[in-house]
């Protein structure tokens, strides 16, 4: 499994149906493959939204990838923010450990190992498609810095930051959708 063959697939899928231009959201792991992609395809992305994601493996990210292959009671303390995570009642909190567990898939020793290889730094100043990052600022599995990061490194990107953990599409979906449909709104072709 390599960034250059997902970014190339991801790319030809959307051609296939049709799409000869089009936006990319990519979450977590999706980040490099998305960048990837937006690097290798300027031509085809018009817009690239950028989730709890980051450029490269940092030694908090390789620390973590280990224990994302285990357990998705770990991933689930991991990928809720300190407020969600206490805040919610036990049947709740079951529904969230089901859904980590839910992505744990086959693949995941696969897309651990891709991403502790994962390095898109040399991508970024490439990126020419308006760029949102959305930073998860109680994220425990990829580090606000690295998000920082990317929206320093790519040219014209804009930050905006999200009060939750790894998972804004649980802890917050509403306001995480705004941020994507506002951004992608002002930005459509």
């Amino acid at each position: 499994m390599s960034l250059d063959d997902l970014a190339d697939q991801l790319v030809a899928a959307a051609v296939t149906e049709g799409l000869h231009t089009f936006a990319l959201s990519g979450y977590s792991l999706g980040g490099p493959v998305a960048i990837r992609a937006a690097a290798r395809h300027p031509e085809r992305v018009t817009a690239l939204v950028l989730t709890a994601t980051f450029p490269y493996r940092d030694n908090h990210l390789a620390l973590a990838l280990p224990l994302w292959r285990k357990l998705a009671e770990y991933l689930t303390v991991m990928a809720l923010g300190a407020d969600a995570l206490e805040a919610m009642p036990a049947e709740q909190l079951q529904q969230a450990i089901g859904f980590t567990a839910a992505s744990v898939a086959d693949g995941t020793p696969d897309h651990a190992e891709l991403a502790h290889r994962a390095d898109v730094r040399d991508d970024l100043p490439h990126i020419k498609a308006p760029t949102l990052v959305i930073s998860t600022t109680q994220d425990r599995f990829t580090s606000t810095r690295l998000h920082h990061q990317l929206a320093q490194t790519i040219p014209g990107a804009q930050l905006v930051e999200i009060h939750t953990g790894h998972l804004p599409m649980v802890e917050r979906p509403g306001e995480w959708q705004k941020l994507i449909t506002t951004f992608l709104a002002q930005h459509s072709t």
